[in-house]
């Protein structure tokens, strides 16, 4: 018997968690946060629906919270085998763990300072785990380098190929015997684009028989990268002229180094004017200083950069704020700015204060340059809803909104077409089974792929369980 239970990300983009299981193993494929609805979001991510006493091993497919943010409330349950991730992830896992334990702290004690001031309509807060939970979580992790095979539980053995999403991303291969049947198994994880900025293009994998794939952008195609470097340099120019701030909110992982690494190159080819640039995200100075150790992720282009004399991430009018004195300072100075701040979804971080702080002023601007699942802030705003709910607060939404989608570091619908075809053409794949995507997304996907000759096309729903 060889068995797939979807848990998490099966009709939604949070919560990726995937149960492979055997007469003899069982293994977890990515342990991620749900995000959306403050109290349903608790309660998912607690209650994980996994036996950690015959879990054999973790695949971590990469470092973005709703793939790894859940480990350490898996190692609450009880969880203390080994956690496979490429060194990459490994490392990243650190700061990115340790911040979101300190967010959950942070807007537990925010949401209690609400409570007693009188506001209604909230319910009790609580962390998910601390500090010391993270650090116990990261001693489980077991750095995998790509295209290393590893035996990881009996009869499954793992190797990591490259991704193309962040930095250390990986398409987990999985090499499956049971009672003499064998299959390969590919869980895309989230796969990248190809020709971005920093990062080489996805690997295809070889003799795959199943392939467990992304479906984010399924029924989309991206903007040429060129041209969403175009519509950056127009957003802020626009709200420059008017004299507004410029809030992006972006992950910490990536989406903040490519847009730093673009405003420098629309700085340089005086396409922007001169404007203060502020990075108010403790974490991603952590990152960014990570991305130096690790030149196995990196396209040509940027090797060379990174090694030049002046480094991608640093340019005049650049500010990395760290601390909390220094953030609050942004929103109170006079003129324009641009405001890089995390979380990428708005749903915790300091990019909260900085919209409460200017959402209401149509002079402002809110720039939104990544996916925002649905029942998050920043899915809300990108709706353009009149009021949206800050800190249990409702503000007017007033200033403007643009949304880049063409810096996502996910494969559009051309894209995934495309990988499963490479895929299909260097194996045997005969069942391609949609995860990590909203239902609407999954269904065109899947006709397109069905119109592809792929024969067997899943969609499956949250508890599914799918016989290999």
């Amino acid at each position: 018997m060889i068995e797939l239970e979807l848990i998490g990300a099966a009709g939604a983009v949070t919560g990726s968690k995937h149960l492979l299981k055997t007469s003899k193993a069982s293994v977890l494929l990515d342990c991620g946060l749900f995000q959306g609805h403050r109290q349903e979001a608790f309660e998912k991510n607690r209650d994980i629906p996994v036996d950690t006493k015959k879990l054999d091993a973790v695949v971590l497919s990469h470092a973005h919270i709703d793939h790894s943010g859940a480990l350490p409330a898996l190692y609450k349950k009880g969880y203390r085998g080994s956690i496979f991730a490429t060194p990459a992830t490994r490392d990243l896992c650190s700061p990115m763990l340790m911040d979101t334990a300190n967010i959950m702290q942070s807007d537990a004690e925010h949401i209690e300072k609400l409570i007693a001031r009188g506001v209604k309509g909230l319910g009790k807060a609580e962390a998910l785990y601390d500090q010391d939970d993270v650090v116990s979580t990261l001693a489980l992790m077991v750095g995998l380098p790509y295209h290393h095979k590893q035996l990881i539980a009996p009869g499954i053995e793992l190797t990591f190929l490259d991704a193309g999403h962040i930095l250390g991303s990986a398409i987990c291969v999985l090499d499956i015997e049971d009672g003499g049947e064998h299959k390969r198994l590919a869980f895309t994880g989230d796969l990248g684009r190809k020709h971005l900025p920093i990062l080489r293009d996805p690997e295809i994998p070889t003799g795959v028989s199943c392939l467990l794939m992304e479906s984010t952008y399924g029924d989309r195609l991206h903007d040429p990268i060129e041209l969403t470097a175009d519509a950056l340099a127009d957003a802020i120019n626009h709200a420059y002229k008017r004299g507004g701030k410029i809030v992006i909110p972006t992950f910490a992982l990536e989406r903040a180094q490519e847009i730093i690494y673009i405003l420098k190159k629309l700085g340089v080819q005086k396409r922007i004017p001169k404007i203060p640039v502020y990075v108010d995200s403790p974490l991603t100075v952590k990152l960014t200083d990570i991305f130096e150790l690790h030149p196995e992720c990196y396209d040509r282009e940027f090797f060379e950069a990174l090694h030049s004399r002046e480094s991608p991430f640093e340019f005049p009018g650049l500010t990395y704020v760290s601390s909390v004195e220094d953030s609050k300072r942004i929103d109170t100075e006079a003129g324009s700015s641009i405001i890089l701040s995390a979380s990428g979804m708005c749903e915790g971080g300091r990019v909260l204060h900085h919209l409460q702080a200017t959402i209401e002023d149509p002079k402002n601007m809110v720039l939104i340059v990544g996916y925002q699942a649905e029942h998050t802030l920043g899915r809300r705003i990108v709706e353009k809803r009149p009021e949206v709910k800050i800190f249990g607060e409702m503000h007017r939404l007033k200033a403007e909104v643009r949304v880049l989608n063409g810096f996502s570091a996910h494969a559009d619908q051309a894209d995934l077409i495309s990988f499963a075809k490479s895929v299909f053409a260097k194996g045997s794949l005969n069942r391609v089974i949609l995860v990590h995507g909203e239902h609407h997304a999954q269904e065109i996907l899947a006709a397109q792929l069905s119109k592809q000759a792929f024969k067997q096309v899943d969609i499956p729903k949250p508890g599914d369980r799918i016989h290999l």
